[in-house]
């Protein structure tokens, strides 16, 4: 024999080098065994024609496990061909997948089933290879019992990892490993009872105990699946007789019997020895049961003999069946849906399949496609050996599973589910490099609800899709296993405190136990999966990318710019006007909005940038406005970095449109939309939301408790939190930059569980302004060129000394009060400071309120006197002394805020700080006080309901200050030369009203200002106009706070305020001339006559009288083409007890003069080609009505107005003319005469009242009789009610 070459010398010497570290020396029965090297070189001969595979070097399993991170394969006896034409057959399913890469590895080891490494773990049914340096888990397509514990060389095989790098993963064996040893014998001959003879054994009356251990043969009709209940494993297996239908039920639980489960094949015969007879206590079903020495072993005729039974043994004979015969399909047989009939429940199929893997839909939940268009569900199986194998590019065979076709509405697929009865085979090991994702052995939360709640199908992929979505959107903010965290270990995760009251929802009444026994061994199969009804979705939990895109989608479905404004009103705007009311529009949206029920999901964040609270998930964010029913401001700084779940919501959509129409006859055509926006917001109530994931270290333990699924507030309307590690709670603080990736938005709380030292005080809020550019120059900045910065400031009082604390303090403690009640109220009153926020201590912006009592931590601080270092003069001393002007403090950014309770809230004993509550309600005024002559402030502050919200231009005499000309334009949604007018009253219905003025470079930071919402204004600024009305401007130093939100029952946003109610019936008499806003009111009264008319065509752009189709304007040439027809009336009225003017515009013009549709239609077109008709009263002078006498029309309509046909009565809704004419208001008290028949009266009155028309209606004499008696009533009352005064 040749002496080997150095190569081969150094691969027997690296051999030698594995054997001794990997395959040491076993011990036998009969002493050591001789060391398997030699044997192992035998085998690799005889694989490789005599020659050793020198390309090839050994690997041991620990190194396999560390150092191979990709899948690979190994092909001990392939050529490149042979292996390139393998890897070319594994990409026809899926062609854009890569083949598995090959290595030169020769693996070598002793397959196990697990039983001798951990006596304390759970013996599950998986097979290992092992040797002396680690044990890996394998998967073989065939598997010999007498190959356990016996030495292997495997020409060919896969390795997969996991995709989770930080654990092992698997083999693949592909060809039946080579055994280095000769394999064990067979018994010659075993006593055997068939199936025959055996089934009436099931059926006796004969206790258990006293039967014999029995030996049972036949063919094996079906597998079940390997189970673990209550830490035991088992299977079942099914024997039948080759002539006969009988079924008998073998039940194997020894662990050292596991192994049989990769051996069984359906229709092989066995033989199983050692077999006795059981039956469940629950159901009475009886069955064999292996016992420590069965054995199973592949029947023969030629080695087994038939044993007699005793007669003493033959019980009694029932009639045995067996299931209903499975549908067989194939691949070429298309799954068609079956004809649906919605509402009914469908009963599926059951058939046998084979198909290939094409793609991992979910392996935690046991979810996987096959061939592109079957899903395959395995969650009703227990998946013991963690789903390897099942890679895409496998080929696994069904046999009974059920078929089930359309089982939720949004699923795509057809779904093939195996039960308990179902056997899934693997056929066909992947080729391709795919990874493997092992299921959750423990505390998988898919198959826990699963099994708790007893599911079907439809609700499983329902909860499915709710579970993926929810573990996307969060995962990266509080890490997966946190979020899916099962209550069987402790607390339940996020992910459970969501799903489980929605299980509850839907399975309120379901009380029985899924019977797997009964399942399995039940002559008449029943399981989960043998009904279902097709399942609508009852909710929905989208990203917030996907809420907001629905929500715009549904705010433009079948939107027309007519939608927003009544027809009458805009057959009357000019150009300016018509698109100035369509340029700011809004639409709410509810949870009963979207199909299904749309519930919300978002962790609480505040932004500095836009200073406002957001709900964030990985795709997006929505800024939010909370409120409490209560009427109290928000201020929970405890929540920030919370999961929050909200059901009960308004969807607020503020649509921003860019059109040019020319007039309203053009409103049907879109071409004049230049552009169209959206901002998207959500306002809920506090008390609506439930914390699913409280921020670590930030909400006491009674509001992180499993028990309760909602935020409870305190009697005192607060809630606190224990302040505990400061710099944990910053990492939730700040919200992502936008610029960077969606992922870097996913922050992970991890908190430190190192404490240290911070300082902190105490502080009450007394003044707060909003948000704007400020030029603070502050000392540490020696650059005096420093550019307006966004900011806004707030005067508080210090509550005590700044204290040092060094652990968590008991919550609801405020120690600085109680002492400072000891030492007198003047001490605290005196230390007043205005703070100023910058930069990101913005976010705290939504948090700070009037009236609340907040605290600043400084973290990683010792230093007492942090606050006195950084506080500095508003101005030089030399022109103001400090103690005439409060210090300025400014906020740093890693300091934290943390409210305590409201002021309004504290204690008997904390008398000190509540002697401050008057001195801050001084300053809040109420509505008529601040519509009173006898107001002297210039700023006001008060709370009221918005009526009312038009977008108007802004008052010519009304300038930006400088600061908001220098913000920038880019994003602005509204142009700068538009205001918002909010007519804000005391409660609804009331008649005291306040208009406020907003311009809109300030709307871009507040939220939630829409009609019937309640909202706290603070610092506006009081003005009379030159009428002697009293309105309010936001100015600078201005701020808001949403105290309410508005009932969801609110009309239409474009329906004017007050139309869904009736106006009440009132005297002339009554109307109170110094009020300044009536809301609509009634009058019957009778129509005196007409002082002055005025009909004309005005030019839609310059407001020019338009005639014969141009407009007259010369000096500068005007380019329109449209003119719009106005109508303008002065009519005097009255009711008996008094008269008034009233100013009637456009419809309501030809309504007073009686004048149909098609008669006030024609009137117009004559006055079209005139541009302008007028008249007059002959008693009204120097009105400025200049009369045509010549003008046929013109003669028409003063003989129209002086027609007694006029003069009749109407029932009238007006309001008070908030801009009456001078010109024509009589002298204050008069002289009047009546006449009465032939008597004459003489009678003091007073004043005419200005009113403005709002409808007419003609009065029918019936009516009349009617309104007359009602009025005769109200008016006897008040006279008794007089007399008794």
């Amino acid at each position: 024999m040749a002496e080997p070459s150095a190569v081969e010398q150094r691969w027997l010497q690296a051999a030698r080098d594995f054997a001794r570290r990997a395959l040491p020396a076993r011990q036998g029965p009969g002493g050591p065994e001789p060391p398997p090297l030699e044997a192992v070189l035998r085998c690799l001969r005889s694989a490789g024609g005599g020659d050793l595979p020198l390309s090839y070097s050994f690997i041991s399993i620990s190194d396999l496990q560390h150092q191979q991170c990709t899948p690979c394969c190994s092909h001990l006896t392939w050529s490149t061909n042979e292996f390139k034409e393998w890897a070319h057959q594994g990409q026809g399913a899926l062609p854009m997948q890569s083949a598995l890469p090959r290595t030169y590895l020769i693996l070598v080891g002793y397959l196990t089933d697990g039983r001798q490494e951990n006596k304390e773990k759970l013996v599950d049914g998986s097979l290992y290879v092992k040797d002396s340096t680690g044990i890996i888990p394998c998967e073989l397509l065939h598997f010999e019992l007498e190959w356990l514990e016996s030495l292997f060389l495997f020409p060919s095989w896969s390795y997969i990892p996991q995709t989770d790098q930080s654990a092992a993963g698997y083999v693949e064996i592909l060809v039946d490993p080579v055994p280095v040893n000769l394999p064990k014998e067979v018994p010659d001959s075993i006593p055997v009872t068939y199936l025959a003879s055996a089934e009436p054994l099931l059926t006796s009356r004969i206790p258990c105990k006293k039967r014999s251990k029995l030996t049972v043969a036949g063919e094996l009709a079906r597998l079940g699946p390997l189970l673990c209940i209550h830490h035991k494993t088992f299977f079942f297996l099914f024997l039948k007789y080759l002539t006969s239908a009988v079924w008998v039920p073998v039940l194997v639980q020894k662990p050292n019997q596991l192994a049989w489960h990769h051996i069984l094949q359906l229709g092989h015969r066995y033989t199983i020895t050692g077999l006795s007879m059981s039956s469940l206590k629950k159901s009475r079903q009886r069955m064999f049961v292996t016992g420590v020495s069965s054995c199973l072993l592949p029947y023969c005729a030629e080695q087994v003999r038939e044993q007699p039974l005793d007669s003493a043994w033959q019980g009694e004979s029932t009639q045995s069946s067996s299931i209903e015969t499975a549908e067989q399909l194939s691949d070429s047989l298309e799954l068609g849906v079956e004809e649906e009939r919605p509402g009914s429940t469908k009963e599926s199929k059951i058939i046998s399949y084979v198909g290939t893997v094409t793609k991992i839909l979910n392996v935690q939940a046991g979810l996987f496609l096959l061939d592109n268009k079957v899903c395959l569900c395995l969650a009703y199986q227990q998946l013991l050996n963690s789903a390897r194998g099942l890679r895409p590019g496998a080929c696994v065979e069904l046999i009974d599973v059920h078929l089930l076709q359309k089982p939720l509405v949004s699923f795509p697929f057809i779904v093939l589910g195996a039960c308990l009865s179902s056997t899934v085979v693997l056929k066909n090991f992947s080729r391709l490099s795919t990874p493997y994702q092992p299921p959750a052995s423990s505390g998988n939360l898919y198959l826990q609800l699963l099994f708790r709640y007893n599911l079907g199908m439809p609700l499983y992929l329902w909860l499915v899709s709710l579970l993926e979505t929810f573990e996307e959107r969060f995962s990266c903010f509080f890490g997966r296993r946190r979020l899916l965290l099962s209550s069987i270990h402790r607390n339940p995760g996020a992910a459970e405190k969501f799903l489980v009251p929605l299980l509850q929802a839907v399975v309120p009444d379901r009380e029985e136990a899924r019977d797997i026994y009964n399942e399995i061994l039940g002559k008449i199969h029943q399981c989960p999966l043998q009904k279902y009804l097709t399942l609508n979705p009852p909710c929905q939990a989208p990203s917030l990318s996907a809420v907001c895109r629905v929500a715009e989608e549904k705010s433009w479905e079948g939107f027309s710019p007519s939608q927003l404004l009544s027809p009458l009103e805009a057959q009357h705007m000019g150009t300016q006007e018509l698109n100035r009311r369509l340029a700011w529009s809004y639409c709410t949206l509810s949870a009963g909005s979207f199909q299904p029920r749309l519930i919300l999901l978002g962790v609480l964040r505040v932004s500095s940038r836009s200073s406002s609270l957001q709900l964030q998930d990985k795709s997006s964010t929505l800024p939010c406005v909370i409120s409490h029913k209560d009427g109290s401001p928000f201020a929970h700084t405890a929540l920030i970095g919370s999961l929050l779940q909200v059901e009960s919501y308004q969807l607020v959509v503020e649509r921003f449109l860019q059109t040019d129409f020319p007039s309203w006859e053009q409103l049907a055509n879109l071409e004049h939309m230049r552009e169209k926006k959206t901002s998207v917001y959500v306002q809920f109530y506090f008390e609506d939301v439930r914390v699913l994931h409280a921020a670590e270290g930030q909400i006491q333990k009674g509001l992180r408790s499993g028990k309760s699924f909602s935020l409870r507030k305190k009697d005192d309307g607060s809630v606190t939190s224990e302040l505990e590690t400061p710099e944990a709670k910053m990492l939730k603080l700040e919200d992502p930059k936008p610029d960077t990736h969606r992922d870097e938005n996913c922050q992970k709380g991890q908190s430190s569980t190192r404490r240290t030292s911070c300082v902190s005080c105490l502080f009450l809020v007394t003044q707060k302004e909003g948000l704007m550019l400020r030029n603070y120059q502050l000392p540490s900045k020696e650059d005096g060129g420093q550019e307006l910065q966004r900011s806004f400031q707030a005067t508080v009082l210090w509550l005590g000394r700044p204290r040092l604390w060094s652990h968590s303090r008991e919550s609801g403690n405020l120690p600085e009060l109680e002492e400072t009640s000891c030492d007198g109220e003047e001490g605290m009153t005196q230390q007043e400071a205005l703070l100023l926020f910058m930069g990101k201590s913005l976010r705290w912006f939504p948090f700070l309120h009037l009236g609340g009592l907040y605290r600043f931590i400084v973290p990683h601080c010792s230093d007492l006197e942090v606050f006195d270092k950084l506080c500095f003069p508003p101005v030089p001393a030399k022109f103001l002394s400090k103690s005439s002007c409060p210090l300025c403090l400014p906020v740093q950014d890693t300091w934290h805020l943390q409210h305590e309770t409201w002021i309004s809230s504290l204690t008997e004993h904390q008398l000190a700080a509540r002697s401050v509550l008057r001195g801050v309600d001084q300053r809040i005024s109420s509505i008529p006080e601040v519509l009173s002559n006898s107001f002297t402030g210039s700023l006001v502050s008060f709370s009221g309901e918005i009526v009312e919200r038009t977008l108007c231009a802004s008052p010519k005499n009304e300038k930006p200050s400088v600061t908001l000309g220098l913000q920038k334009q880019k994003g602005r949604l509204l142009a700068s030369d538009h205001s918002v007018k909010l007519s804000i009253s005391v409660a609804p219905g009331s008649p005291v009203v306040v208009d406020i003025y907003i311009a809109a470079t300030y709307l871009q930071h507040l939220w939630g200002l829409l009609p019937g919402a309640k909202i706290f204004f603070q610092n506006l600024e009081r003005k009379i106009s030159r009428f002697h009305n009293v309105y309010c401007t936001y100015i600078a130093s201005s701020c808001v706070t949403i105290v309410s939100l508005p009932a969801s029952h609110l009309p239409f946003p474009s329906s004017p305020a007050g139309e869904a109610s009736s106006p009440s019936l009132v005297f002339l008499s009554n109307v109170q001339p110094h009020l300044q806003h009536l809301p609509q009111a009634r009058i019957l009264c009778h129509l005196s006559c007409v002082l002055t008319l005025s009909l004309q065509w005005v030019c839609s752009l310059c407001s020019s009288i338009f005639k014969e189709g141009r407009c007259t304007r010369q000096s500068p040439p005007c380019p329109s083409h449209t003119g719009v027809r106005q109508a303008n009336a002065r009519v005097l009225v009255e009711d008996g007890t008094g008269e008034a003017l009233v100013l009637c515009r456009n419809q309501h013009v030809a309504a007073m003069l009686g004048l149909s549709l098609l008669e006030w239609e024609a009137l117009q077109k004559c006055v079209q080609s005139r541009g302008r008709v007028s008249i007059q009263h002959g008693e009204a002078t120097g009105t400025g009505c200049v009369e045509e006498p010549e003008d046929l029309i013109a003669c028409y309509l003063r003989s129209l107005c002086r027609s007694p046909l006029i003069c009749r009565p109407i029932l009238l809704d007006f309001s008070l003319d908030r801009k009456p004419s001078k010109i024509l208001q009589p002298a204050p008290l008069q002289l009047r005469n009546f006449r009465c028949g032939e008597v004459e009266f003489v009678s003091q009155v007073r004043p005419w009242r200005s009113l403005l028309c709002l409808n007419v209606e003609e009065v029918e004499q019936e009516a009349l009789s009617y309104l007359n008696n009602q009025r005769i009533r109200r008016t006897s009352s008040h006279c008794r009610v007089g007399a008794t005064a």
